[in-house]
C-alpha cells in the first residue's frame, strides 16, 4: 500500500499537477490578502500573507524536486510553514463557529484547502533534505513572524477573533515549536528514501 501511494504521489505528472495547483493557490492567496495589505505599513508586507508565502515555499520545493534538485532552505521553510499555517487556518476558521455560528461555503473552502496544505507537506516528508542550519534559519523566520503578528499586530484579520489575540498568539507560538520539531525529526531520524532512488519510481 505504501509503495502504491508513493508511486502515485511521486509520479512526475502528479507532481507537475500539484505544482500548478500550488502556484495558482499561491497567487489567489496573495489576492485574498489585498484588503489587509492595503492598510498595512509596507515594512510588514512580507510578513502579512502567511499562508500564500508558505505555499510559495512549497511550490518552489516541488519545482526543485521536479528538476532533480534540493533547495534546502526552501524545503525547510516549506515544511515548517506549510504545516503551521495550514493547521492554524483550520483551527481559526473552526473557532469562528463558536463566535459567529456555522461557516459559510467560503469558510469551509478555507478549512479544506488549508488542511490540504498541511497534509501535502507531510506526504512529501521523505523528499526533504535540509540541514540543521537551514532548519535554524526557518525556525528564526517562523518565530520572528509570530512576533510581527502578535507583538506588532499584523496577524491575519479574523475580526470576530481579535478579542482572543493573546490566546491565539500563545497557541501560535507553540504550534510553531511543534512544526519546527517535526522538521527536526526529518533530520535526526533520517527517515527518507534516497533522492536517487525516489527518482527511479517516476
Amino acid at each position: 500500500m505504501i509503495t502504491l501511494i508513493r508511486s502515485v504521489l511521486y509520479a512526475k505528472p502528479i507532481m507537475w499537477l500539484l505544482f500548478i495547483i500550488n502556484l495558482l493557490g499561491t497567487i489567489y492567496g496573495y489576492y485574498w490578502y489585498k484588503g489587509q495589505l492595503s492598510i498595512t505599513d509596507p515594512i510588514y508586507y512580507i510578513f502579512v500573507p502567511d499562508s500564500p508565502t508558505a505555499s510559495l515555499f512549497f511550490t518552489f520545493a516541488l519545482l526543485g524536486w521536479l528538476l532533480g534538485k534540493n533547495w534546502r532552505l526552501i524545503e525547510a521553510l516549506a515544511l515548517v510553514t506549510l504545516v503551521k499555517y495550514g493547521l492554524w487556518a483550520v483551527v481559526m476558521n473552526l473557532l469562528t463557529i463558536g463566535v459567529d455560528g456555522p461557516l459559510d461555503p467560503i469558510g469551509w473552502m478555507l478549512v479544506i484547502s488549508h488542511f490540504g496544505m498541511a497534509v501535502q507537506a507531510i506526504l512529501y516528508f521523505p523528499w526533504y533534505r535540509f540541514s540543521w542550519i537551514a532548519l535554524a534559519i526557518a525556525a528564526i523566520w517562523t518565530l520572528h513572524n509570530d512576533v510581527i503578528d502578535y507583538v506588532f499586530g499584523q496577524m491575519p484579520i479574523y475580526r470576530s477573533l481579535l478579542q482572543f489575540a493573546p490566546q491565539i498568539g500563545y497557541f501560535t507560538f507553540w504550534l510553531s515549536i511543534a512544526c519546527i520539531l517535526i522538521a527536526a525529526l526529518n533530520i535526526s531520524e533520517k527517515r527518507y528514501m534516497s533522492f536517487e532512488n525516489s527518482h527511479k519510481t517516476r
